[in-house]
């Protein structure tokens, strides 16, 4: 197969931490350009990288020649440059959140549909190779989910010595920090925002659908915690927890019982690009699997998943639609924290 040429969106953080360091590593994409409204990231990221720099976003998505955009902007530009991208016949990925809310995510879904083409969610959890075998596990040999515990705990000072150490040399352009800082003063919706939508697609993606949910939020500080009840669509109940920031290490994991067995699962904080820790017990037996995995990267695996989807047409994981839910299950939590933690039907 041809590298699928692609274009970049967005020279910040999350491209030069993952997007960047993955794409250097795969044979499945050309990168033919680079555009950020920074020139301070638009001209360090093209040097260090030897991408051609464009000035202009629509000078890069109509003539570099790009069959497809990789979208890694603040989250507020997502909707419209998805929008941009797919109406010139590219092919899309775009980080997650995938839109700032549903009814910004609903036309996304309808114009994917209509172009053909492949709009993929940065929701790069789905393809850690410890996840996607507790997915198998689940699937094929617990049976039903009665029972699941889903949590997810971002650390505080902690933190940035973990990320100075897995980082890549990063260039920054202080100005911009500064202004998505304080873009991003309404810390609880934000935070749920881009938090939520890693944990709900998780859930969907290993649970199933769900009906509906209840859920309460607390804060001390400027730390936040969200906790709730799912009623999964298969009849099981499960409980969430979204933490940010918890005073200790990372911890993100999950405990599901389904009718023959039990998996559980820990997850590492992502820059360290290890895969998840699976353990399996099925109860018949009384054996219990505890697979050593090997490629970590969750960044790395979800381009390529993108570009299988590119190149044989089997459908975005997650795609668009995934993305619209994620948005939903927020949403539904937002509105069941103003109701005083009522059930929402979803």
């Amino acid at each position: 197969m041809k590298p699928i040429k692609l274009g970049i969106l967005g020279a910040g953080r999350i491209a030069q931490s993952a997007h960047l360091p993955s794409l250097a590593k795969l044979e499945e994409f050309s990168v033919v350009g680079i555009h950020d409204p920074s020139r301070i990231l638009l001209e360090g990221v093209s040097a260090k990288y030897q991408i051609k720099p464009f000035i202009e976003a629509m000078e890069l998505i109509e003539n570099s020649g790009a069959e497809a955009i990789l979208i890694a902007t603040p989250d507020r530009f997502h909707a419209e440059l998805a929008t941009l991208c797919l109406t010139a016949g590219k092919h899309v990925f775009v980080e997650k959140p995938i839109a700032l809310s549903v009814e910004q995510a609903e036309p996304l879904v309808r114009l994917a549909d209509q172009t053909k083409r492949v709009l993929q969610v940065g929701a790069m959890k789905r393809h850690d190779a410890g996840v996607e075998y507790a997915k198998a596990a689940i699937d094929e040999k617990i049976g039903r989910v009665l029972s699941a515990s889903i949590w997810y705990r971002v650390m505080s000072e902690l933190r940035p010595p973990t990320e100075a150490t897995y980082f890549p040399a990063m260039v920054v352009d202080t100005d911009v920090r500064i202004k998505e800082n304080e873009i991003k003063s309404n810390r609880e919706k934000y935070l749920l925002n881009t938090h939520g939508a890693h944990v709900f697609d998780g859930i969907r993606y290993l649970l199933g659908e769900v009906n509906e949910l209840s859920a309460q939020m607390t804060s001390l500080a400027s730390d936040y915690s969200w906790h709730g009840m799912l009623k999964l669509q298969q009849g099981g109940l499960a409980s969430f927890e979204i933490t940010s920031n918890v005073h200790s290490e990372w911890s993100e994991g999950a405990e599901i019982y389904g009718e023959r067995g039990h998996v559980s699962l820990r997850t590492h904080f992502p820059v360290s690009l290890r895969a998840s820790d699976v353990q399996v017990f099925i109860e018949e037996t009384g054996e219990s699997t505890h697979p050593v995995l090997g490629d970590g990267s969750a960044y790395k695996r979800q381009l390529q998943a993108f570009a299988r989807s590119i190149s044989t047409g089997i459908p975005a994981n997650p795609g668009p639609t995934d993305g619209l839910k994620a948005l939903s299950l927020i949403s539904g939590v937002e509105r069941s924290i103003a109701s005083q933690g009522s059930w929402i039907a979803l």
